[in-house]
Parts: C-alpha cells; sequence; structure tokens
C-alpha cells in the first residue's frame, strides 16, 4: 500500500510539473520603434522608364521595412471594415461605370459604346472623375456603391482595367459584387463579350488588412497591401488631379506619396521657413505651425517638382527635384511621430527616377 501512495505521489507531481510548464506563457518581446534610417524605395521592376514605375512601395517607419508591389497585379481591393466596399486600383488608373441592370447575363459589349473609363491626359475633363474613387480615400466614396444585403440591387458594374504608366491594355470586365453567406463578399465577372461563362471568387473579410485584393487576370486573392499595421505610406504612380483650364481634372501622376489613413496615421507638412529638419524636436509638435491631416493625400505630390518652376509675385523660383524648403512629419497608429525628409527623386537632385530615397527620425515615440 506504501508502495502505491508513493507511486501516486510521484504521478501526481509530473502532472503538477507539466501543468505548470503548459501555464506558463513566454514573454512576448515588442522590439522598439525604429530611431529612424536613410531607405531607398524601389519602385522599378525592370528596364520600365521611371516616371512608370510598376512597383508601389510601402514603407513602415517603425520597422525599417518596404514592400514593393507590381501596381498590375491587382484589380478590386474588397474593404474589410464594417461597411461593404470594393475599391478600384487607381495605381493601374483604373474606372467603371454602374449599369441599371443586375444581370451579368444582360450587359454585352454594346453597353460600353461611346464609354472611355479612362483619364485623358491631352483633353482631361472635370466630368471623368466620375470614373474614379475618392481621390484623397474616402471609403464612402467609391464608384461602386456600397454592397446591398439584398442581392438583387446590387448592380452590374463596367470596369476598364487600366493602362496608366505603361500597363498594357487588358479586356474590360463586367462584374457584379454580392454579400456572401460567411460575412464577406462573392464576386461574379467576365469579359464584356461573355453571356455565360462568368467565374466566381468567394472573398472573406480579414481584420489584420484594410483590404482583400483579388486580380482578375488570376481570378484569386494576391497580397497588395501589407497588414494595416505595418504601412504607414505608399510611394508610386497614381490617377490624382491637377489644376486644367481653370479647374480641377483627373490626371495621372508619377511619385505621389499617400498616407495609410485608414488605419489611423496622420501627416503634417512643415516649412524649412519656420523649422529646419534637423532642428526639429518633440517639443515643436506643440507649435500652431504643425497640423497634422489625416487625409490620404496630405502629402500627395507637394514634395517634389518634376520640373523647374518660374518664380511668381508671390513664390520665389524652385528647381526641379526635391523641393528642399518643406519636410514632412509622419504620426503612425500607436502615437509614434516621425520626422520625413526626401532626399532624392531624379538626376537634377542627385537620384534616380524610380528610385526615390528618403531619410527620417523619430521625434516622439508612442504608446
Amino acid at each position: 500500500m506504501n508502495k502505491f501512495n508513493s507511486i501516486l505521489a510521484i504521478a501526481c507531481l509530473a502532472i503538477t510539473f507539466t501543468a505548470c510548464k503548459k501555464d506558463s506563457v513566454e514573454p512576448i518581446i515588442v522590439p522598439p520603434p525604429s530611431d529612424g534610417s536613410t531607405l531607398t524605395l524601389n519602385g522599378l521592376i525592370g528596364a520600365e522608364a521611371g516616371s512608370s514605375a510598376g512597383n508601389s512601395v510601402y514603407v513602415d517607419f517603425s520597422k525599417e521595412k518596404t514592400t514593393a508591389v507590381d501596381r498590375s497585379s491587382w484589380d478590386l481591393g474588397f474593404y474589410t471594415g464594417a461597411d461593404f466596399r470594393v475599391v478600384l486600383n487607381n495605381s493601374a488608373s483604373a474606372g467603371a461605370k454602374v449599369l441599371a441592370a443586375t444581370s451579368l447575363a444582360a450587359v454585352t459589349e454594346a453597353d460600353a459604346v461611346g464609354l472611355t473609363l479612362a483619364v485623358s491626359q491631352a483633353t482631361p475633363d472635370p466630368s471623368d472623375f466620375t470614373y474614379f474613387d475618392d481621390l484623397s480615400g474616402s471609403i464612402a466614396k467609391t464608384v461602386i456603391p456600397a454592397v446591398s444585403s439584398v442581392a438583387t440591387e446590387n448592380k452590374v458594374i463596367i470596369l476598364n482595367r487600366g493602362t496608366g504608366g505603361g500597363i498594357a491594355a487588358r479586356p474590360w470586365i463586367k462584374l457584379k459584387v454580392t454579400r456572401n453567406a460567411t460575412g464577406g463578399y462573392t464576386l461574379q465577372y467576365a469579359e464584356l463579350k461573355e453571356t455565360t461563362n462568368f467565374k466566381t471568387v468567394e472573398i472573406a473579410k480579414d481584420a489584420n488588412f484594410s483590404f482583400n485584393f483579388v486580380s482578375l487576370t488570376t481570378g484569386a486573392s494576391v497580397n497588395v497591401e501589407p497588414a494595416k499595421a505595418d504601412w504607414d505610406m505608399v510611394w508610386g504612380y497614381s490617377v490624382y488631379q491637377t489644376s486644367f483650364g481653370g479647374a480641377l481634372v483627373p490626371y495621372n501622376f508619377s511619385d505621389l506619396v499617400f498616407i495609410n489613413s485608414l488605419a489611423g496615421v496622420q501627416a503634417a507638412e512643415v516649412l524649412t521657413a519656420d523649422f529646419t529638419y534637423a532642428a526639429f524636436t518633440e517639443a515643436n509638435l506643440t507649435s500652431t505651425k504643425v497640423v497634422f491631416s489625416n487625409a490620404r493625400d496630405a502629402i500627395g505630390s507637394k514634395w517634389r517638382n518634376t520640373l523647374a518652376v518660374a518664380a511668381t509675385a508671390t513664390t520665389p523660383a524652385e528647381p526641379a527635384g526635391v523641393r528642399t524648403n518643406r519636410f514632412y512629419l509622419i504620426k503612425d497608429a500607436t502615437g509614434n511621430v516621425y520626422k520625413l525628409k526626401f532626399v532624392s527623386f531624379i538626376s537634377a537632385d542627385g537620384g534616380t527616377r524610380g528610385k526615390p530615397v528618403i531619410e527620417y527620425k523619430l521625434v516622439k515615440k508612442g504608446s
């Protein structure tokens, strides 16, 4: 009996020891944010011109990381937030139109007659804005309306997948998006000439990302944006806007910078007449000269001149290249604040078109 009790006691001790080992949790070590770095953003895929760089390049300041993505590799982005929205590929200058039809079979090539769904670089027109998603990044202002829970209320869309920046023309697509039973999306699509051969893709929502992306070439999900906590800004080619004939019009731009506004990133422009980049510190963040914005295009094209700018009655002349009279502040979603300086982007400022160089430093550490 004593021998049995001894064996039982040893077994209990072993179980207790094993349970303790299982219950012990290794601490999660969160690395501190980067103090700053100098990065080259590689927008070039091959031998394409730098003004038509094939990559969009995402930047995560706190991790000193860049992610280059072929901008022609995707067509539609499916929003993973509470709303049901679908975005077009602005980096390909994709344009779309909503039809009255609710059946793909009812739409043919005849429905595209007279449509361009594209930017005209020679004769841009303000009315062309209706082809493109809101340029400030508002998820409530997409060309494709919010996807209704009532399948029959969702309309057919005609999509020009875009040829911006040298992307080869591809067949136009008709598509329809509905909600599926698992809380995601169902995409049906085909070329305009098809009457029965429709493809279907199911897209789930993943809360780690702002969008899940789909290629209409492969009919599959593709990796585009990093997880929403893992990028702060993206550089590259995109449809944007400019003044033409006294009015704003859509226009294709190279070297645009957009911030990750949907994930809480903000930016501020600081003029060197107020503060120098080298001397700017955390104490300066309270200045009335520092105004943060959550607009996607808070930086946009304002950081560079592709051509020399002549003097006006109120502004001095500026050479082609990075505009040295300003720098930027980036506040990420965790509260880290970085000062950001563009170093070069074309031969006129010592750089290489398609491979801009940036420098950034940590000004304030977040929570």
